[in-house]
């Protein structure tokens, strides 16, 4: 039988096709900006698609030595905070799933209580300074190693595994740490690269610690070099930039925050699999 099309199947269509050009217009938009010449840029020319392509921007752009000392910085922040996010929160998960944990319900309660309080940023920043992160990679890792929600979305996981698994660990002479490296992680790869990709995302957007942990500029972000440009603009209108080459503003800023997008939209699809059945299985349940 074939399916009929009714009024709300219009509707809903329209609709998601009305937050899909939203969305991607923007993107498009800088992409098209960032390989045009300056002409078409300053008459507002360009549209959809690039004219008079070069590669110019992009040129200039890596030129530019904060921005490769920034991309290193924000890559070496993202693969380390994602590791060790990961390893701390599958780790207390583990531990909360168990319900004859000692004080199992009682850290619950303090876990749950820091979705809807939080110290209040002052403190927090009392507490990093305290202990000497300051000037530190160690400022952009630890004050947001463990988020609240993702450790929750993986308890539930942990909860849900089968006790089996766990039982023919033991028979076999494993420790508790033995059956949670052996076993369980790598029968969560699904979980794992779900709350890894928000992890990883998260650092990789994080600029708000950056602004408040870092005075040196060796150690900044790719997220600061970016909003610094945006926010303060490099020039009037173009700049001789890279040589000879006039580049437009403009152009420069898109083609930073393409080149800050990209990664993140290119490691997606690999983890789209696994991303999909995490989030269902991950998910609350009553």
């Amino acid at each position: 039988m074939k399916r009929k099309f009714g009024l709300f199947d219009v509707v809903l269509f329209v609709s998601l096709l009305g937050v899909v050009v939203s969305a991607l217009y923007p993107f498009v938009y800088m992409i098209a900006v960032s390989f045009s010449g300056v002409v078409p840029v300053l008459k507002g020319q360009v549209f959809l698609w690039p004219k008079e392509f070069n590669l110019n921007t992009y040129a200039s752009v890596f030129e530019k030595p904060e921005i490769g000392k920034a991309y290193l910085n924000t890559i070496l922040y993202t693969v380390l905070g994602t590791t060790l996010s990961l390893l701390v929160s599958a780790a207390a998960a583990y531990a909360l799933s168990k319900k004859h944990m000692l004080f199992h319900r009682g850290f619950m309660i303090m876990i749950v209580i820091t979705l809807f309080f939080s110290g209040g940023l002052i403190p927090t920043f009392l507490v990093v300074k305290s202990y000497h992160l300051i000037d530190t990679i160690w400022a952009m890792i630890i004050p947001t190693l463990v988020s609240s929600w993702n450790l929750i979305v993986m308890r539930t996981f942990f909860a849900g595994m089968p006790q089996e698994v766990e039982e023919s660990g033991k028979m076999d002479g494993l420790t508790d740490i033995g059956i949670f490296f052996r076993l369980v992680l790598p029968l969560s790869k699904a979980i794992l690269a779900t709350i890894g990709l928000f992890y990883g995302v998260s650092i990789w957007n994080n600029f708000f610690s950056a602004l408040l942990y870092l005075r040196d500029a060796d150690l900044f972000p790719l997220q600061i070099i970016v909003r610094n440009m945006v926010l303060q603009g490099q020039g009037t209108g173009a700049g001789n930039i890279g040589g000879d080459s006039m580049i437009v503003d403009e152009s420069i800023k898109y083609a930073t925050i393409i080149i800050t997008t990209v990664p993140i939209l290119m490691i997606y699809p690999f983890l789209q699999k696994y991303f999909a059945k995490g989030a269902l299985i991950g998910s609350i349940k009553g």
